[in-house]
């Protein structure tokens, strides 16, 4: 099924953070703060499928306040930090919302995104994701997981047609 289609029935888009929303780098300062780099216009495209009704997620094996910041930054309602079964916790914010795995797309690029990613009706991995990840992702970006949103984003709609659908 085309992207565009498949991106039509997506109520929720769930995602990890470190190599997805990240470059995949950690960088910590001398006195052990953590330190993430984030695209400015990823940022813009949450903002925008949010405003096109869509739900958004963080799911991520990591904690890190710095993720919490941006989140919050983003107004990002539903963040889970510290997941190991990435797949339980996404079929329980989809339980909560009343939606279905053919409603949400799941982002993902190493081994633990797997299973939700499985389960998802759309899913994306970035160029750099482990090879078994860009095996089973039914959308491949060309580009590396900094850039994978943005990518992700204008593959399935473009801006106009994502506030035009006002989305659901």
């Amino acid at each position: 099924m085309d992207a565009r289609i498949r991106a039509a029935c997506i109520k929720l888009i769930a995602f990890d953070i470190d190599g997805v929303m990240t470059d995949g780098s950690l960088y910590y300062t001398d006195d052990g703060r953590e330190l993430k780099a984030f695209s400015v216009q990823d940022g813009l495209g949450l903002k925008l499928l949010q405003r096109a009704g869509l739900e958004l997620a963080i799911v991520t094996g990591r904690n890190s306040v710095v993720v919490a910041r941006r989140a919050a930054d983003l107004g990002i309602a539903h963040v889970f930090q510290g997941v190991a079964d990435k797949r339980a916790t996404v079929s329980r914010l989809l339980v909560k919302l009343g939606l279905h795995w053919n409603e949400c797309a799941f982002m993902g690029d190493d081994l633990t995104d797997i299973p939700p990613m499985r389960a998802a009706g759309f899913s994306a991995a970035p160029s750099d994701a482990d090879p078994e990840v860009r095996r089973i992702a039914r959308f491949v970006c060309q580009a590396t997981g900094a850039e994978l949103f943005q990518r992700f984003r204008n593959a399935c709609f473009s801006e106009g047609e994502a506030l035009a659908q006002g989305h659901r």
